[in-house]
């Protein structure tokens, strides 16, 4: 049958049929908010380009993520920026270190938010590399026992997940056997399984600190041409013991998400990132786009893609508006 009798705009008359028929939804439970840890008491530092989102100290922290609770988010993302940074990136894995303090703080102020915890060097090493700098590049190996004390760290300061973002090979086994090793084998990771090496960053390494002193991170970040790269990367953590799966950037990669989410059947969870944060960001200011309809469709097509969850720094904006909706 064809037009007339085929009228597919009859079912998108009224918001009410617009409801019924709708294929993709995007609810609170979808949200994770990734928050920059420091240190210092009383601290809220704004994140210059990326408006709206600040380094906060641990104490500042806790209360942001009563705030986080409160609007029904189920979990945060901890990045920590360290007093102290040297060439192994040893403030990673202190029992005193910013993650793990906040970590604490947070399951302690909040215990049924969910804490995940990124797991890499760049943030504490002096260089700005995710590993242990061998003459002009990372080494892998030298790099997995350092990347494995960190999650285990983690893990004892109480993260209910450990995500490995460092993108260096065999990184998720040995996580796997150090946390399972020290009696945290129910500890999840969430595995950085395809991060490419994306222009997209930049806003972040700006609020994490971690922009590179030499280089750039290409010869362990995947290349943006690739997707079938990006399906071994995939089978490969899942097979080492990763329990979800990510994809980093989100906007730029939605064809990697939907493969992914095809091939595994596996739960995916997608990173909106700062410099995607921040695109947005300039076009509501400038007056191009509308806010709330801008943001909520960017999110709804990573959910659209196959994503079972979206790391997003405009989780804490949507959340009133999704309650909003639910209620």
């Amino acid at each position: 049958m064809a037009f007339p009798e085929v009228r597919m705009r009859r079912l998108r008359k009224t918001e009410a049929l617009r409801r019924l028929v709708r294929e993709t939804t995007l609810t609170i439970d979808d949200l994770v908010m990734p928050l920059f840890i420091v240190p210092g008491h009383g601290v809220v530092n704004p994140v210059k380009r990326m408006p709206g989102v600040s380094q906060l100290s641990v104490d500042q922290a806790v209360e942001e993520c009563r705030r986080i609770a409160d609007l029904g988010i189920p979990a945060v993302i901890l990045f920590g920026i360290p007093q102290y940074k040297d060439a192994t990136g040893s403030s990673a894995w202190r029992e005193d270190g910013v993650v793990q303090e906040a970590t604490r703080a947070i399951k302690s102020a909040v215990p049924a938010l969910a804490v995940i915890t990124d797991v890499c060097l760049c943030e504490y090493t002096n260089h700005g590399h995710c590993g242990v700098v061998v003459g002009d590049d990372v080494d892998n190996d030298a790099t997995l026992e350092l990347l494995a004390k960190e999650a285990v760290s983690h893990a004892r300061a109480g993260a209910d997940v450990v995500a490995p973002s460092d993108m260096m090979d065999g990184r998720v086994v040995a996580i796997r056997e150090a946390l399972d090793a020290e009696g945290f084998e129910h500890v999840p990771i969430l595995s950085y399984a395809a991060k490419f090496a994306s222009a997209f960053y930049g806003p972040f390494r700006e609020a994490a600190q971690s922009t590179p002193s030499f280089g750039d991170r290409r010869t362990y970040q995947m290349d943006p041409a690739n997707g079938n790269e990006a399906l071994r990367e995939v089978e490969l953590d899942l097979e080492e013991g990763a329990d979800i799966v990510m994809v980093k950037p989100a906007s730029f990669y939605l064809d990697i998400v939907w493969r992914v989410k095809e091939t595994f059947a596996c739960p995916v969870a997608a990173y909106q990132v700062s410099g995607e944060y921040a695109m947005i960001q300039s076009l509501i200011q400038a007056g191009a786009v509308d806010e709330k309809r801008a943001i909520m469709e960017s999110l709804v097509a990573i959910r659209r893609a196959g994503a079972d969850f979206v790391l997003t720094y405009f989780a804490t904006r949507v959340a009133p508006w999704l309650r909003d909706v639910a209620s």
